[in-house]
């Protein structure tokens, strides 16, 4: 039987406005030793940055990161899950998208946690043999 996605997800996740720098996600990261931080846009989930982003299509394109906005480099077109959605559907997720991570969100798409493919490895899911980790590591990364 599916665990809830709420059983396993790292709650409270590190969230900034959509007009932050890069430089302060950047921080938030580095002071919380966390690889992404999610963006809103009046309390809603409006995209993800991860420190790759920052690397990736920042530093590489010779942005300022004190005053690069998240909303230039972030991933907007994110998939989601709820907290009431069982761990078996973000398992299938993550593959279909080749993803490592799940905003999750309530019904007015407030982010309320993330589910990661560790947490999801820590929980014992999706790790028989045909579990999301191999499958996702092997994937190319989505910029």
């Amino acid at each position: 039987m599916a665990r809830r996605v709420s059983d396993v997800m790292t709650a409270d996740p590190r969230a900034l406005p959509l007009d932050a720098t890069l430089f302060e996600a950047a921080r938030v990261m580095r002071d919380a030793g966390i690889g992404d931080v999610l963006v809103t846009f009046a309390g809603r989930l409006c995209g993800m940055v991860t420190d790759r982003d920052i690397v990736v299509r920042a530093v590489a394109e010779s942005r300022n990161t004190a005053l690069t906005p998240l909303g230039d480099v972030c991933t907007a077109d994110l998939i989601t899950v709820g907290p009431d959605d069982d761990t078996d559907t973000a398992v299938r997720l993550m593959r279909e998208r080749a993803v490592r991570r799940l905003p999750v969100v309530d019904e007015a798409h407030r982010p309320v946690g993330i589910v990661t493919v560790g947490d999801l490895a820590l929980a014992g899911v999706g790790m028989d043999g045909d579990g999301p980790l191999p499958d996702i590591s092997k994937a190319p990364p989505n910029l």
